[in-house]
């Protein structure tokens, strides 16, 4: 039955590197996969208790007779509840992100991020809306960060093929600037987590090389832009219904009340040790209160309180979610069976260097979706306790804010830019500004390549200096 979870995996794992080519959602097929496989797992449940999990039945059966009632009562408990808590943890959580989101487009806070990067100077234009897309990104999870900076650029510029580059900076710096804190993307919050890293420390390590990954590729995709965007007429209004009400101090009071709050997210974790998502739904709560207080006279009067929000947006991340959902379950059900033992045996055998798999694993990242790897990557090795006997230099790295951890997600990240198939950014792209793979290789590929290794030889001389 093992061969059969593993196969069914490796099949699923396929249809989702080839969903440009098959056009089945490889949400639905991380889901499916997922089902089934812990189906499968339940089919044979005595075997793998017995064999991984004997002496906690026995524990679980105090005294009492064995049956096949109980075997599976205590998956459902014992095993299935352990994976899927921290799973539906980080999905509350980007739920939560989602509807802070919302509130912020209701109150016109992106208003302020198309004014920046308003202008028909290119540099100007080009890195401001790199700089917001890194830092709404480092608190927004990547895909609501990137769609929210499309929506920006297809406002302001009406040439098509500067839309495409443009767009492919937004595509980078959504990227690198979700893995360089612990909120910014999904991969990160579950190494956080799972205690694999600390957020000072991880921030620390990758802010300056996710940022020279971000500076290297959009200057050199700003080159081909000529020194003047098109311009839509400054008159369109960004986001808007009939909100022409809402003043500029709201506008930035609740931007940072949002924004701000995210950051607390860490410190709530760590004085309550409850889940992240709790400190979000507190940040949540209180920018409601806020946002009520405020438009207080627009509820009391007939103007709408809501826009008209993006369909787009809602569904994609909606999508993203369940895909993490059904990852997460399929590289569950591989830990249970004992595949992920086998990965890591073979790579501590065959490769015992942690720099050449996180290179591995971001030239894979390009053609297979980032986030199923990386979430794959975090699961093969477990977070090793500083006092662990006969620690050499290749075991350290897998302490708490060990190498591996930080090397996984940077590598992750920025690798699965090198095609607009390897990161959800990079799909929506091909969706909204219809980007071929063959046009983004030839014109973008070998840019973050550049980036990528500078960004790797920055991360190796800032943590020679940290540590």
């Amino acid at each position: 039955m093992t061969i059969a979870i593993v196969c069914l995996m490796l099949l699923g794992y396929l249809l989702i590197c080839t969903e440009h080519i098959t056009r089945i959602n490889k949400a639905t097929v991380a889901v499916f996969c997922g089902v089934w496989g812990w189906v499968l797992y339940v089919c044979v449940g005595p075997y793998y208790i017995e064999t991984l999990h004997n002496a906690g039945f026995q524990e679980f059966l105090a005294g009492e007779d064995y049956s096949i009632k109980a075997v599976n009562e205590f998956i459902r408990q014992n095993v299935f509840a352990r994976h899927v808590a921290q799973l539906t943890s980080i999905a509350m959580y980007l739920l939560t992100t989602m509807a802070i989101t919302d509130v912020l487009t209701n109150n016109g806070c992106f208003d302020l991020v198309a004014k920046l990067c308003r202008s028909k100077g290119t540099w100007r234009a080009v890195w401001m809306l790199a700089l917001c897309s890194f830092l709404l990104s480092a608190n927004l999870d990547n895909l609501t960060a990137a769609v929210v900076m499309f929506t920006v650029m297809n406002r302001l510029v009406v040439n098509h093929r500067q839309r495409m580059l443009l767009g492919a900076i937004i595509v980078i710096a959504t990227n690198c600037g979700g893995c360089f804190t612990v909120i910014g993307d999904v991969t990160s919050l579950l190494v956080w987590t799972r205690r694999a890293v600390t957020p000072t420390n991880y921030t620390a390590a990758l802010v300056l090389p996710a940022l020279f990954a971000t500076i290297i590729p959009t200057y050199l995709i700003g080159r081909k832009l000529p020194p003047h965007l098109d311009l839509k007429r400054a008159n369109v209004m960004m986001y808007r219904g009939n909100d022409t009400d809402v003043k500029l101090w709201q506008q930035i009071l609740m931007f940072f009340l949002g924004m701000g709050g995210l950051w607390f997210v860490p410190t709530f974790y760590r004085l309550t040790s409850l889940p992240p998502f709790l400190g979000a739904l507190c940040v949540l709560g209180v920018l409601w209160v806020a946002n009520e207080i405020i438009n207080r006279k627009r509820i009391l009067s007939d103007q709408p309180l809501s826009r008209e929000t993006n369909r787009s947006l809602q569904y994609e991340s909606m999508q993203m979610i369940m895909f993490f959902l059904g990852v997460g379950l399929c590289v569950d059900i591989l830990i249970e069976v004992g595949a992920m033992n086998s990965v890591r045996n073979w790579c501590d055998q065959y490769i015992h260097n942690i720099y050449i798999m996180s290179l591995v694993l971001g030239l894979v990242s390009s053609v297979m979706d980032n986030l199923a790897l990386v979430i794959s990557s975090i699961s093969i090795y477990p977070v090793l306790p500083d006092n662990t006997p006969g620690m050499t230099t290749y075991l350290q790295s897998f302490v708490e804010n060990g190498q591996y951890w930080h090397l996984i997600t940077l590598s992750g990240s920025i690798g699965g830019c090198l095609l607009p198939i390897g990161n959800t950014a990079g799909y929506a792209l091909m969706k909204t500004e219809d980007v071929s793979i063959w046009w983004y290789i030839k014109h973008i590929t070998l840019k973050v390549l550049l980036g990528w290794f500078v960004a790797l030889g920055i991360y190796f001389l800032v943590d020679y200096f940290l540590r």
